[in-house]
């Protein structure tokens, strides 16, 4: 009993009270109502692609809409081959067809909340990797009608950490809050990264844990994740991200 005790308090301190306390600054802070009344149009992060000669590929993410953007983000995907005149962006979403290219401009804001940069890769680099994303995208395997759940996923976030598995060399995994980024594709429960320097393991997005190079070490529980990351020290912290240490 008192074991049970302990973990129920561990989860209440590190779990719980993060996730009630971004939810209630959420609640009291000016936002849209709704989607029409947010603003989608480009927040003025990227330079424009005929000033930037350079390939380049950038990883956003922006908190989302509704009372879930107190604890939850929506993640994408930019490109632009070098001296290409326009950017190309991938989102996943909950309508249609749910793989969607260049259905907002590259750095919208998301339901008026600023995007901010997961990483960012450049020149030589991004060239070589470019084509390795586009066969990612294409891989992924909920890519039609139908192929979207909300939570524990496959969501937006299910689509952008498959794509930065499947090219490691990008570096990063999603934020904290990117809540379905640790739900496997295909209903599996065990991966590792192709240059073997992350492991994951997930019972369908609900419970798991990441350990590597990229990860740290991650403990999620309901899409919620803490964790500590030991190659750019910080501790992750459910609903508000990491902080640096």
């Amino acid at each position: 009993m008192k074991l049970l005790r302990n973990v129920l308090v561990l989860f209440l301190v590190i779990y719980l009270m993060p996730a009630l306390a971004a939810a209630g600054f959420w609640y009291v802070k000016d936002r849209p109502q709704s989607w029409r009344e947010a603003n989608w149009k480009s927040a003025g992060v990227l330079p424009r692609a005929e000033d930037t000669p350079r390939a380049t590929i950038h990883i956003f993410s922006a908190a989302t809409g509704g009372m879930k953007g107190a604890i939850a983000s929506h993640a994408w995907i930019v490109t632009k081959e070098a001296n290409a005149k326009t950017y190309n962006r991938y989102d996943k979403v909950g309508w249609g067809t749910p793989v969607r290219k260049n259905g907002y401009a590259p750095d919208a804001y998301w339901y008026s909340n600023t995007p901010r940069v997961v990483v960012s890769v450049s020149g030589d680099e991004a060239a070589r990797l470019i084509p390795k994303i586009e066969k990612a995208i294409a891989a992924y395997p909920y890519s039609k009608p139908g192929g979207y759940r909300i939570w524990p996923g496959p969501n937006s976030n299910t689509f952008v950490a498959h794509v930065l598995r499947s090219v490691p060399e990008l570096g990063v995994v999603l934020p904290p809050d990117a809540v379905g980024r640790d739900y496997l594709p295909e209903g599996r429960l065990f991966a590792i990264d192709p240059d073997g320097k992350d492991v994951h393991a997930t019972l369908y997005g609900l419970l798991g844990v990441s350990a590597g190079l990229r990860s740290g070490l991650e403990l999620h529980i309901m899409g919620l994740v803490a964790g500590v990351d030991f190659s750019r020290p910080a501790i992750k912290i459910p609903a508000i991200g990491r902080i640096g240490i």
